[in-house]
């Protein structure tokens, strides 16, 4: 699991739970974080034409290698840290441009200075 990969999560905690549909998000932790068993993650959410005004909401398109079918929105203000058990199946990955922007994202929600 690495840096950009755009995987299906689990809703429920229980890694068995067969309840709920999975959601799709992509990892945006540091791959030097490997060691620990979480992952930081952003959700995908279908994209809609009014989200364009919202700077914590990224539009992913469907690109090559990515597994996405149409294009989806990186929810920037729902970033969390998640178990890597309930990543279940890998669908992806996104360029390095799309990351930027994600991780773009994340600072303004955060308020964070970028370099």
């Amino acid at each position: 699991m690495f840096r950009g990969e755009v995987w299906q999560m689990s809703v429920n905690r229980s890694r068995d739970s067969s309840e709920g549909d999975p959601r799709n998000v992509v990892i945006v932790s540091s791959d030097a974080m490997g060691v620990l068993p979480l992952k930081v993650v952003v959700p995908l959410t279908p994209w809609k034409e009014e989200y364009t005004s919202a700077p914590w909401m990224v539009r992913i398109p469907p690109v090559l290698h990515s597994g996405l079918e149409s294009p989806m929105a990186a929810d920037a203000l729902q970033v969390r840290s998640v178990s890597t058990t309930r990543l279940t199946k890998r669908l992806g990955e996104l360029p390095d441009s799309h990351i930027s922007q994600i991780t773009t994202a994340i600072s303004i929600v955060l308020e964070a200075k970028t370099p």
